[in-house]
């Protein structure tokens, strides 16, 4: 099988997930080369799961063998870095957010479209087994039409276990752009995408104090807001009540609900690729697990470049991709947007619902 070549930039925390599957799940993957502006670490990488070059950023974005390159930078450069690989040629696969302003993820868009390059995003969760048995059962009508549902993520924070937790509480990070785009990425692959939101956000503890080891005692400003709340209407009809927070000190709140004429779905943790999966039909008198229908049910991190190495090599869309990615970018901005005007808050953007994964894949394929 021919193998699209794939350039890594970026080589902390998170790529090491995205080197093991790109090197040794997926069959149509080769990470031909890799860069970081901490070259030590490029180099570990590249030790660690053979990588045959190691370059800087300049010189893997020239490289004529790369055709993808997956962006692995920390947000405040995914649009740099993105418009970079667009502009030399390449497609583009980044962590979540596609960008960090609206205007920028419609130019990384616009830029892919005159190029004729294809762009790809995280999370791709929304292809693990779990989700992807959700979406089958409601595909199949298990639920009857979906009327609503619920997405909850609240807890208190980072201060007291992350060694440098000031990024969440600055422009860019909070609950919402933190783990949002899980949850909104999985209601969109679940439901198709949004019309409307309405939402409301506050600060309940303007200040911060670090109790993790490195910096402890400091203090934090918060400069965004910390509770998210509100109402996103899906063009289906759908009306899904979604909170984020990081002001919560516990919970037994569930993540994803689903409502339909004819059941209710409970989603799993969409950070994650797996179960478990619970069905309550009209009627009946319990929730049932369900088996899971799809496989990649472990950390499949990577599933999305994979899926566009394919359409690379044979056309279609890829699942994960821009357009997707730029419609959470706006559902999410929205919330505050909503908040800060005090009005409903119309999506301009659109996208078309991922087509779920075949039945009965082998691992390592896609299609």
């Amino acid at each position: 099988m021919n193998k699209t070549k794939i350039g890594i930039i970026g080589c902390g925390n998170i790529s090491g997930i995205y080197f093991q599957n790109l090197t040794q799940t997926f069959v149509n993957t080769e990470v031909y080369a890799c860069a970081d502006i901490v070259t030590e670490r490029a180099k570990e990488a590249a030790d660690k799961y053979g990588i045959h070059k190691v370059l800087t950023t300049e010189e893997l974005l020239q490289d004529p063998a790369v055709e993808i390159v997956v962006n692995l930078t920390i947000p405040k450069v995914h649009f740099d870095v993105c418009k970079a690989a667009l502009l030399a040629g390449k497609h583009v696969y980044v962590e979540k957010p596609l960008s960090l302003t609206l205007e920028q993820g419609r130019e990384l868009l616009q830029l892919a479209k005159e190029r004729n390059r294809m762009v790809g995003c995280a999370p791709d969760t929304f292809l693990g087994g779990g989700l992807q048995t959700c979406r089958k059962l409601i595909d199949d009508g298990f639920i009857g039409t979906p009327i609503g549902g619920t997405a909850f993520l609240v807890n208190h924070g980072h201060e007291g276990w992350h060694p440098d937790p000031e990024f969440y509480y600055q422009a860019g990070g909070g609950p919402m752009f933190d783990m949002g785009p899980y949850y909104l990425t999985a209601l969109v692959s679940l439901l198709g995408e949004a019309d409307t939101v309405c939402g409301m956000t506050k600060v309940s503890f303007p200040e911060r104090t670090i109790t993790s080891t490195k910096k402890f005692g400091q203090v934090i400003k918060v400069e965004i807001p910390t509770h998210v709340a509100g109402t996103i209407q899906f063009k289906n009809g759908a009306l899904v009540n979604m909170i984020t927070s990081f002001d919560v000190w516990g919970s037994n709140l569930p993540r994803i609900e689903i409502y339909g004429t004819l059941g209710t779905l409970l989603v799993p943790d969409p950070n994650t690729f797996g179960g478990p999966v619970f069905l309550k039909m009209a009627h009946g008198t319990e929730f049932k697990e369900i088996p899971l229908t799809h496989i990649y049910q472990e950390n499949s991190r990577g599933i999305g470049v994979a899926d566009m190495a394919y359409c690379v090599q044979n056309g279609g869309v890829n699942r994960a991709s821009g357009e997707l990615a730029n419609h959470v970018l706006e559902l999410m901005h929205a919330f505050h947007i909503s908040s800060d005007s005090q009005t409903y808050y119309k999506l301009a953007s659109t996208c078309s619902q991922p087509t779920p994964l075949p039945l009965h894949l082998v691992k390592g394929y896609v299609k």
